[in-house]
């Protein structure tokens, strides 16, 4: 299991913050500006998007992100270019989330290798179904030292969410709800419900809550029921803001934690 993110999670077991950006928005060359902001002002993981032409999981605003990105010439070998000296600057646990495509167009081990070598410490690939991580993925990734992070929904059943606990070294995204990301309809009481039934399954893995967070209410909604939660496309919409990048980052981060 990489170690950068159960340091995070042996560390502070409640109340992570995770922030998801995509990778080429709104400029090309924002990565290292943005994943340095966010750990300046207090964020404790992130995850990183790799812009992709036909996103399933995605809402309206981080599709709109991630086209803008591929228009700015945001590709894989580009992120790994940009992500190169990343660890002389900073130790933030970093995840990478993307679709099955275009990694396997960039060729799989070749991926993973060079994930490795950049210091990313996860992978999310919303896509990738189970087996086949199993038959194609899983050496790849444990030869690499990269954790894999797997989604659950409130309708996955309960032997598939042990099944996914096994298989996963880092932490577990809860999808709050089976829709896109992006829905900012608040915590519903069915979301509650499937929250506490799954903390009740005492997994190994931490869970991270994500989809409609969006403000410090969600936020802290979601860390009454998990070890954290993931906001995504609220930061994205903040960083189309007038004025500086840092500041929009900056004052974005503060009205969550503060």
């Amino acid at each position: 299991m990489s170690n950068r993110i159960k340091r995070l999670f042996a560390q502070k077991p409640k109340g992570i913050l995770s922030v998801y950006f995509t990778a080429g928005f709104p400029n090309l060359n924002d990565t290292e500006t943005i994943i340095l902001e966010l750990e300046k002002n207090g964020v404790d993981l992130l995850e990183i998007g790799m812009p992709f032409s036909d996103p399933l999981a995605d809402g309206p605003t981080i599709q709109a992100s991630s086209t803008v990105a591929l228009k700015n010439g945001m590709t894989i070998p580009k992120l790994f270019e940009q992500l190169q000296d990343i660890r002389q600057k900073t130790q933030i646990p970093l995840v990478l989330m993307g679709y099955l495509n275009p990694v396997m167009q960039y060729g799989v081990e070749r991926f993973c290798q060079k994930a490795a070598e950049v210091g990313i410490d996860g992978i999310i690939l919303p896509d990738l179904p189970l087996q086949q991580y199993v038959e194609e993925f899983k050496e790849l990734f444990e030869k690499y030292n990269l954790s894999k992070v797997f989604l659950i929904t409130p309708q996955t059943p309960e032997a598939r969410i042990r099944e996914i606990d096994s298989l996963s070294n880092g932490f577990i995204y809860m999808v709050s709800s089976a829709s896109t990301t992006g829905k900012t309809v608040g915590l519903a009481e069915q979301s509650q419900a499937y929250f506490q039934r799954v903390a009740g399954m005492q997994l190994q893995n931490p869970g991270v809550i994500g989809f409609g967070i969006h403000d410090k209410d969600t936020f802290e909604a979601a860390c009454t029921h998990a070890s954290g939660a993931i906001i995504g496309s609220a930061f994205v919409k903040a960083l189309q803001r007038e004025g500086s990048l840092s500041e929009n980052i900056k004052s974005f981060i503060q009205s969550i934690k503060n």
